[in-house]
């Protein structure tokens, strides 16, 4: 990526409509900007003026107040006391860098590669469910935003949109797909084969979801999705009966529960794209991903949305990168909201992170655009953290950075 902005970080927000799609099941529901947004006033020239979204913490209270709260619920929620799902911010709170002075940072290069492929910064777009509850063109405007800074994009399988509409919407795009396994494995082959025969570059299994975590707002609020969206993967694979159990308008016991290393094994045996296990915490499990050769894990407790009580993402980190010791390639997810955040993730041994709740929140703000501002704004911050600590570019940043008595 170029080291200037297409789109300058501190520029004022425009007065746009978000659109959500998530009241009580209505049609396309659209809001003038927050006042929140226009609380300031020139004086002479007798005019509001708007505030700047310079951080992502800006995008998060325009979602909170422009999303029906069963939705912005829905993308918050924490398992059970929502520990872990806060403590994955506070865990980097808690890590103090080591900067370095006096050295050459006049030009910079946030360059990385993952699985290979050149990316722009080590920040990609995690899979997050349900996208066109946030925007009306979902995850389509979300593959473009990614496409157009050119990083790394897992789409979720509980997409509101087809594989191939994303596809098609970002042909240039870099794509992984995040899959479950089944009860039914014949239906995960078949969504395997799908996405391989789109262009999709990885398989990224997500192993920490043998049971839903209870996410208390989800269910006081019995949220679901409204009529006119659907999970567009499962479109036409199901014969549901009227009636019986179902969790997003798929039959409610379509996971199995059951699975294990033996199915990371029958993955592998079904495709030619690498695997990527999503969900490790403890170096024992690192090790087994090692031992059964797959090609990458992502460090994560699902956003906290799981096993309320687990470690932080980042502080299981350093634990996993020691254990495969170079073998894969390790990232992490989970808390990140600034672009130091990215350089302790990296100096702490990540290859590259990924983001997942930011994203919706620039969906909720302007679509295709509040993605790519949201991802720009944290390539920038990044890139300052790195220089000020030192380091000309991400070959540059190790464990020497971080102040080791403050983990």
């Amino acid at each position: 990526m170029r080291s200037e902005r297409t789109h300058a970080v501190g520029r004022p927000a425009k007065q746009l409509r978000s659109r959500s799609f998530c009241r009580s099941g209505q049609e396309e529901e659209e809001e003038t900007f927050s006042r929140k947004r226009m609380n300031s006033f020139d004086r002479e020239g007798g005019h509001c003026t708007e505030m700047a979204m310079v951080c992502l913490t800006d995008f998060e209270e325009y979602a909170k107040e422009h999303l029906s709260k069963a939705t912005w619920d829905y993308y918050a929620a924490g398992a059970d006391d929502c520990c872990t799902r806060d403590d994955n911010l506070l865990a980097f709170k808690r890590i103090r860098l080591r900067p370095r002075i006096l050295r050459d940072v006049s030009v910079s290069d946030t360059r990385t590669t993952v699985q290979g492929m050149e990316i722009s910064f080590p920040v990609g777009v995690a899979p997050t469910a349900f996208h066109c509850l946030a925007w009306h063109e979902g995850e389509v405007a979300t593959a473009r935003a990614a496409e157009s800074v050119n990083t790394c994009y897992i789409t979720s399988t509980y997409s509101t949109c087809s594989v191939e509409e994303i596809a098609a919407a970002a042909p240039g795009g870099y794509r992984w797909f995040q899959l479950y396994v089944y009860r039914d494995r014949k239906l995960s082959e078949l969504i395997v084969q799908r996405v391989e025969s789109l262009g999709y570059k990885a398989l990224v299994l997500t192993v920490d979801v043998p049971y839903t975590g209870k996410r208390r707002n989800d269910i006081r609020n019995q949220f679901k999705l409204p009529p006119h969206l659907k999970v567009k993967n499962f479109e036409g694979m199901f014969q549901q009966e009227t009636g019986a159990p179902e969790e997003y308008g798929i039959p409610a016991n379509t996971l199995d529960p059951s699975i294990s290393w033996k199915d990371v094994s029958w993955l592998q045996s079904i495709t030619r794209l690498p695997v990527i296990i999503k969900g490790i915490l403890t170096k024992e499990d690192a090790e087994l991903a090692v031992e059964h050769g797959v090609q990458g894990v992502i460090v994560s407790n699902h956003g906290g949305r799981q096993l309320d009580g687990g470690p932080a993402s980042i502080d299981a980190l350093s634990e996993i990168v020691d254990a495969v010791q170079g073998r894969i390639e390790v990232y992490v997810d989970g808390g990140i909201r600034t672009g130091s955040d990215v350089l302790k993730a990296l100096a702490l041994g990540a290859r590259c992170v990924f983001i997942g709740r930011p994203v919706v929140w620039g969906l909720a703000y302007k679509g295709e655009e509040g993605v790519r501002e949201v991802l720009q704004i944290l390539n920038d911050e990044f890139r300052l953290s790195m220089t000020l600590s030192g380091c000309r570019n991400v070959g540059e940043i190790n464990r020497n950075l971080i102040q080791v008595s403050k983990l």
